[in-house]
This record gives structure tokens, sequence and C-alpha cells, in this order.
């Protein structure tokens, strides 16, 4: 009797790890791709932008996926970061941190190759780099509360991080790509200086989006994600300019 009680305690628990591992494998499935592909739909929109000379293909797939690299390399340095600092002082670093590797992973993966020979591919790729990480960072949120069983928080998660802050990713990354793209035929001192001035934008458009998001309410966060569209919009007209500056000079 005490055989088949064993028996039947042992069946129990490899039945329950097989169910815990078969609802990890299926909540890290739906998060990855709850994440990737808003990200996709983002970098098909920009790309289509750039249609009369697109970028390589290998060359975008290189810098989307240096962009999720990045997020490995953010958790533990932020994670650092959170036993050294507090409050404002701990959001901005968290912020330096990721805009710092973003705008690092894009220079040693593609702005050196040689595919980048227009003003217009530093911003696609900054972009690009930026999808990447929040294609990343995005299914990282969805899955904790998913693991928990809020499955309605984690469709939440995803929608506002759809509209906000993968947005916000574009726009800072992007205001550094559009930078350099304006000091694109400059002197290599005069691109430095736009692209580090390009960088401190970035960090503080972030920084503000994250300081005004952790207390803001529902009609808040509509405001705060209003000014990112806005800036996204901005981003987008100077993305047209700069297409039109290269067209005028090849002319």
């Amino acid at each position: 009797m005490r055989g088949f009680w064993f028996s039947n305690c042992s069946d129990g628990i490899q039945e329950a790890v097989r169910y815990n591992t078969h609802m990890q494998a299926t909540a890290f499935v739906v998060s990855f791709l709850g994440g990737l592909i808003p990200a996709l739909f983002w970098l098909w929109f920009w790309l289509r932008e750039d249609k009369a000379r697109p970028e390589p293909k290998a060359l975008i797939a290189s810098a989307f996926l240096a962009g999720m690299a990045v997020v490995t390399l953010v958790l533990p340095l932020q994670k650092y970061a959170l036993d050294q600092f507090t409050d404002t002082t701990l959001i901005f670093v968290w912020v330096v941190i990721e805009e710092v590797l973003k705008y690092s992973a894009a220079l040693i993966v593609v702005l050196w190759h040689r595919a980048v020979d227009e003003p217009i591919d530093t911003i696609i790729y900054m972009i690009t780099i930026a999808l990447g990480f929040s294609a990343l960072e995005n299914a990282l949120f969805i899955f904790s509360p998913m693991m928990d069983g809020h499955y309605v928080e984690s469709i939440l998660t995803g929608h506002f991080r759809f509209l906000g802050a993968t947005l916000l990713h574009v726009l800072a990354s992007g205001t550094v790509g559009a930078m350099m793209a304006l000091a694109y035929y400059k002197s290599k001192f005069a691109r430095i200086i736009w692209s580090t001035i390009g960088l401190c934008v970035a960090i503080v458009l972030h920084t503000l989006f994250n300081f005004f998001i952790m207390d803001a309410n529902g009609e808040t966060i509509l405001t705060v994600f209003l000014f990112v569209w806005m800036g996204v919009i901005i981003l987008f007209l100077v993305f047209e300019k700069v297409k039109l500056l290269e067209r005028a000079r090849r002319a």
C-alpha cells in the first residue's frame, strides 16, 4: 500500500514538473513573440522610408540582433547600479547605461561598414538597434507577470510598451542617428561633436520619460505618450529632410 502511495506521489510530482516546464516554455514563446512582433512592425515601417536605396538585409538583421544582445549587457550593469545609487540618480544611471550601450553596439557592429554610404543610413541603423533592444526588453516585461498567471497584465504591458517604451527607444536612438546624419559630410571632429550632442539629447529625453511615467496615472500616461509620439513625428520629419538634402547633393 505504501509503495502504491509513493508511486502515485512520484507520478504526481513528475506530472507537475512537466506541466510547469510546459507553462514556462509557453510563457517564454508568447512573451518573446509579444516583444518581437511589434518591434518588427516598427522596423518594417521605417525601412519602407528607405526603399530607394535599401540596406542589406544581413546588416539590418545584425543590427537588430546586436540590439537584443545589448539587453544582456544592460541587465547586470543596471543590477550593479541598483546597489550603488538610489532614486533619481539611479534612474539617470540606468538610462545612461542603455543609451551608451545601444550607441556603442551600433558603432561596433554596423556604422563602420561600407554599406553605410549615405546620411539616412545612420538613422536606419540606430533605429534598428533600438528596436532589437526593445524587442527583448519588452519580452522580459511581458514574461514576468505571465509567469505569475497575470495574463491581462501581460497583455496591457505589451500594449503600453508598443505605444510608449518602444517608440521612446526609437526616438532616443533615432535622435542620435539624426545628429550623425546631419553631420555626415562634416569633418571627423564635427561628427564626433554632433554624435555626442545627439547622445546627450537621447539621454535627456529617455530620463524625462522615465521620471514622468513613474508617477503617472491614466490621464498623465496619455500625455507622456503624446509627447513621445510628437517627438517621433519630428524625427520622421528630420528623416525626410535628410533624404531631401541627400537627393539635392546627388543632383
